[in-house]
């Protein structure tokens, strides 16, 4: 049974036994719209029905605007044009205050707190040993990726 989605007119197939003769709920896998059908037979005694009836459409007017100011205050109690000032205010505040700290400011302050655990880690070293002597392997290979890192990042600029 070919089955046609309501809202954004998709077509399924959708096996014969599925739907029952008091009809199913199903859902579009595309839009997600919800209706229930029913067996082929059915659909074409409600069609035959419909067109007898005569079918009236009523104009529409011209479309509001839902996004004036006046609309909004009227509807929603909303004042756009007070929060536009607010929002020029808060913007000219921005302005004035220049913020400079940016990616390489953060890579900067990085590098110098990984430079600063080394050198404290370094300083330190024995009596983390003697206290922890388990954490010496740790701290070993610690030691050894800088130095292969160093020795790349030389082999890299040669």
């Amino acid at each position: 049974m070919l089955v046609n989605c309501n809202s954004c007119q998709k077509k399924f197939i959708v096996p014969d036994n599925a739907i029952t003769s008091t009809g199913r709920l199903v859902q579009c896998g595309y839009c997600q719209n919800k209706w229930t059908q029913y067996p082929a037979d059915k659909i074409e005694l409600k069609e035959t029905k419909s067109i007898k009836k005569k079918v009236t459409v009523k104009k529409k007017g011209p479309k509001k605007n839902l996004y004036t100011p006046e609309y909004l205050k009227k509807k929603h109690g909303l004042d756009i044009n007070s929060s536009k000032n607010h929002l020029s205010k808060k913007l000219e505040g921005n302005k004035n205050r220049n913020n400079n700290f940016g990616f390489y400011s953060y890579v900067i302050i990085l590098l110098v707190c990984l430079i600063a655990f080394y050198g404290i880690l370094n300083l330190t070293k024995e009596k983390i040993i003697l206290k922890y002597p388990s954490s010496e392997i740790y701290i070993n290979y610690f030691y050894d990726v800088i130095d292969i890192i160093a020795m790349s990042i030389v082999q890299f600029i040669n």
